[in-house]
């Protein structure tokens, strides 16, 4: 267990780096136009490794984390992580909560 807790800071932040990766790929409507089907490959694989790096967090540790990452709330997994998206459009509309 001792393990696990120690492995999770390093995980969070493996997380916040990939969420905010997903995000950018999404805001990146200029890559979407050129090329869609590399755009969505890019997504798969970005989607592909927050599952990964989800199911290494401690069982039962963080419900809510865990509850927001299973039903794709990503803005609010990052926000409970302490971080802020990255992306402009991201962080117009939090900073119009």
């Amino acid at each position: 267990m001792k393990n696990a807790k120690a492995r999770a800071p390093d995980t969070h932040r493996q997380l916040a780096a990939a969420l905010n990766r997903r995000l950018a790929i999404v805001a990146d409507r200029g890559f979407y136009q050129r090329d869609s089907a590399a755009h969505l490959q890019q997504l798969q694989a970005v989607s592909e490794e927050i599952s990964g790096l989800a199911s290494q967090l401690p069982v039962g540790a963080e419900p809510e984390l865990a509850h927001y990452l299973q039903r794709c709330s990503y803005d609010k997994a990052l926000a409970l992580l302490g971080e802020q998206p990255k992306t402009p459009q991201r962080r117009e509309a939090t900073d119009r909560r």
